[in-house]
């Protein structure tokens, strides 16, 4: 007996963020919980009880219980016998941490006799949007979504499997990554032309679900990394205008494939990006209508198209790393060199010719057509010289 108080009083209460295990510090042979570590659905009710060992020479009706920490209504308990204190939880919510909620028995002075973890929540649900890409045709990485609400409250795997559609054993993903919580990468022996079947199983202690199986080939779901090498400069000195170029992705270039690019810019003051959708397979392309004198960032990504024949259009890239270039100041009259009323007319016009010219090109050239650019190119030259000329003309009748 004098043992047994001994190693009582050397146990401290537990620390409420984290359950006491069953094997931990509590000495079976001073007291014991029943049912020990339950895992119950949420809603349910439980009823423990803490049975003491007689030479221990204290009475069930001066014990008392804590959850997380937090003593219990008296009005729970129920005492059984000499060496026996139930209490009786109704309606359990869902415990707090996956690792468990703290059920104590501690004696009149607080020391911990038993305790035990209630595991309370719900089984999984169906997990949900499976995708999968590659990256290169290097590997095959998938990610998902728990079903319904996503948290069941308590410690719930999740496996990811495949198998080759027509041959080959089931197989389970063992990278999962640390970066998301629901993804994993397949790296080794990846069988190109050739379908898979992949699905992924969640399981906890109160039940198990699956999801829908999705079919797919590696080379439909190609992507790759940013265009390198993304440059913008200036066109001459025409003020509305912006040339882009890149190199393709060099992780592909031996590969049989007809990519297609997308270009996006904002201004410097803006968060809104402008997309341009028809870029098609080249790597340069000239952005117009541009604001004069006004710092754009401009960034490129890459959809591998056509993979070795594949019928499937691939996965775009990120976009790559902003540059930025600002295009050239718009020329204007010095103050006093000429009339507002002839400036605005003249400024006016050349608006209204520039917009009539610019609908014209957005209309007959598709994407950054080479040919309808340099027409536009001589025009803008043409047009500035024109403007210019016409300055100097009204500088001359003012003097």
């Amino acid at each position: 007996k004098a043992q047994i108080n001994k190693q009582i009083h050397q146990h401290d209460s537990p620390n409420p963020s984290q359950c006491l295990p069953s094997d931990g510090p509590v000495l079976p042979d001073v007291a014991v919980i029943y049912p020990q570590d339950p895992v119950l659905r949420m809603g349910s009710n439980l009823t423990a009880s803490c049975w003491v060992h007689p030479e221990l020479g204290v009475h069930a009706s001066s014990l008392f219980w804590t959850l997380n920490g937090q003593p219990l209504p008296s009005s729970l308990y129920r005492v059984l016998s000499p060496t026996n204190l139930s209490v009786t939880l109704a309606g359990l919510n869902a415990s707090r941490q996956t690792s468990g909620d703290n059920l104590v028995c501690h004696n009149h002075k607080g020391h911990i006799l038993a305790g035990s973890c209630l595991y309370v929540g719900m089984p999984p649900e169906k997990p949900v949007n499976l995708t999968c890409w590659s990256r290169n045709t290097k590997d095959l990485t998938c990610s998902w979504a728990p079903g319904g609400r996503g948290e069941t409250n308590i410690s719930t795997q999740y496996t990811l499997k495949y198998k080759l559609r027509w041959y080959g054993k089931e197989k389970e993903c063992e990278d999962y990554t640390h970066t998301q919580p629901y993804s994993c990468s397949i790296t080794r022996d990846l069988h190109l032309f050739t379908p898979y079947e992949i699905w992924v199983e969640a399981s906890n202690q109160l039940g198990r679900a699956a999801s829908d199986f999705i079919t797919l080939d590696i080379l439909d779901v190609v992507t790759t990394d940013p265009p390198s090498g993304v440059t913008v400069s200036r066109v001459g000195q025409l003020e509305d205008q912006l040339s882009v170029r890149w190199e393709a992705p060099p992780a592909l270039k031996d590969f049989l494939f007809q990519a297609k690019y997308q270009i996006r810019y904002r201004l410097e003051e803006s968060q809104d990006w402008k997309v341009m959708d028809d870029v098609g397979n080249q790597t340069s392309c000239r952005l117009a209508g541009l604001r004069p004198g006004t710092v754009y960032f401009v960034q490129v990504r890459c959809n591998p198209v056509g993979i070795y024949g594949s019928r499937k259009a691939g996965i775009w890239s990120e976009w790559s790393h902003p540059t930025a270039a600002s295009t050239p100041h718009s020329e204007r009259l010095t103050p006093g060199s000429c009339d507002s009323k002839s400036s605005g007319d003249s400024n006016s016009t050349l608006r209204r010719e520039l917009k009539q010219f610019f609908g014209w090109v957005r209309k007959h050239a598709y994407g950054c057509s080479s040919m309808s650019m340099k027409l536009y190119d001589q025009w803008r030259v043409l047009m500035q010289k024109s403007h210019k000329a016409r300055n100097q003309v009204l500088q001359g009748d003012k003097s």
